[in-house]
């Protein structure tokens, strides 16, 4: 098998690498796990200190790891800048937090002393994702080496090169050479890996099919897993939301990453009596989104990442519009050169249409008109999937009791388009997943939990 990246805005390919074989793997993991054993006696401070080096280089070539995007899956290199800038400033959220996120628990026992510490685990597998190459990446393994673990990472086959480029950003940073390794393998290795003696957990973050796959094989040798998987966000707009708002903050969840996004927001449920008012404006800011070269700095959404994607969503639009939907923008394959998709809003929608059954992977948006609160509730939580949603409207306390106590789903956002955080968890029910990333629940999902008991002096 050869791993190769192909630009999907022109088709020219990028590079190629041959596979890993099984004995060059077992290796690499031999080698992480041997750093591991050094890695975990460093003190909070010393790992602190070369993940705020990868921080300051993550900063310095934001640029360079942006074009790099741009190029393996089309990114706009705007986006890819920021995502860059937002790995750093989640090394060093991690750099200046890990030691309190860890400290030792002390528990009120009748022991003289009793208390809960958090050590690490070992080597753990990361199975990541194109869509964020860098951020999917930084997110798990900044926890993770914080916390004293080692990782080697299995990306997707498409962004070899942003693999590659991560491994040598922790290495310029000072790490152990071997502390944190990139397997350039396709997916049928991953069994093996996993099943490798000296792997100790895994994470992954993808569809449904390969969270299922992972968790089977992870399950069958004991292994802790986190899951993050697919979505398909519901945004409730009530009728006392300002539209305009409403719009924007819509349209703005709908369009991150062009679309390719697993808390992208992708169902607009919007009661009855501002529906088409809502829909002029959306279509308007949806409209007038740029999209075009992904090296060009004034473009705002690129190509899908591969041609097989960018098809797959036509289907799925063309399927939910043979079955009553109405396009509204869109909706119809551009020609010419790249794997692009025109920003697509379809209204109408309804149950048993792809476009309310499935997470929609692209920039295509989803319209279900509702008459009221309960009902936009009901049809938020008519979903396989349990990641992230929103609610707007003008009345706070609402909004909260909604977000708090009646939406399933791992984040709610109010009045404001969701995203991720180091500060705060990261993670989905259902279909979505399971464990969380980010903060300090993320960072104590690959470390044991241990309980010590110290009994008093000459106690029988």
């Amino acid at each position: 098998m050869t791993i190769e990246s192909i630009n999907p805005a022109t088709g020219e390919k990028l590079e190629a690498h041959a596979e890993m074989p099984r004995a060059a793997v077992d290796d690499i993991i031999g080698k992480t796990h041997e750093a591991f054993l050094a890695w975990r006696g460093t003190s909070f401070e010393q790992r602190a200190q070369h993940l705020r080096e990868a921080a300051k280089i993550l900063r310095a070539k934001s640029d360079t790891w942006g074009r790099l995007m741009a190029r393996e899956m089309g990114k706009p290199l705007r986006d890819g800048i920021a995502e860059a800038q937002k790995c750093a400033a989640c090394c060093e959220f991690f750099a200046d937090n890990a030691a309190r996120l860890l400290a030792r628990e002390p528990a009120d026992t009748e022991a003289r002393t009793s208390f809960v510490t958090f050590n690490p685990l070992g080597v753990v597998l990361a199975v990541m994702p194109w869509n964020f190459p860098f951020w999917q990446v930084f997110r798990f393994a900044a926890p993770a080496l914080m916390a004293g673990n080692a990782a080697v990472l299995k990306h997707a086959s498409n962004v070899p090169g942003c693999a590659l480029a991560i491994e040598q950003i922790l290495r310029e940073a000072g790490m152990p050479e071997h502390l944190f390794r990139t397997l350039l393998i396709g997916n049928a290795q991953v069994d093996a890996a996993i099943g490798h003696p000296l792997v100790r957990a895994v994470t992954l973050t993808g569809s449904g099919p390969a969270g299922s796959a992972v968790a089977r094989k992870a399950g069958e040798m004991l292994k802790k897993t986190v899951l993050e998987l697919g979505g398909s966000d519901p945004y409730l707009v009530l009728e006392d939301a300002d539209l305009d708002l409403a719009a924007s903050v819509c349209t703005k969840g709908r369009l991150v990453n062009g679309g390719q996004s697993c808390i992208a927001a992708k169902r607009f449920i919007v009661v009855e009596p501002v529906r088409r008012e809502f829909e002029q404006r959306f279509v308007q800011k949806m409209k007038a989104a740029r999209q075009g070269d992904p090296l060009d700095m004034a473009t705002e959404i690129g190509p899908l990442a591969r041609h097989d994607l960018r098809d797959a969503l036509h289907r799925q639009v063309e399927q939910s519009v043979q079955r009553g939907a109405r396009c509204l923008l869109g909706g119809q394959v551009p020609e010419g050169p790249g794997a692009y998709y025109p920003p697509t809003v379809l209204t109408d929608v309804a149950k048993g249409m792809p476009a309310y059954d499935e997470e929609l992977f692209g920039p295509v948006a989803a319209v279900i008109p509702v008459r009221g609160e309960q009902e936009a509730i009901a049809v938020a939580n008519d979903s396989s999937f349990g990641l992230g949603a929103a609610v707007i409207t003008r009345d706070l306390a609402r909004a909260e009791r909604i977000a708090a106590e009646s939406i399933e789903a791992g984040c709610v956002f109010v009045n404001e388009a969701v995203r991720s955080d180091p500060r705060l968890p990261f993670g989905g029910v259902k279909d979505s997943g399971y464990g969380r990333e980010l903060s300090g629940y993320g960072i104590k999902e690959f470390v044991n939990i241990k309980t010590v008991w110290v009994a008093q002096a000459g106690h029988q």
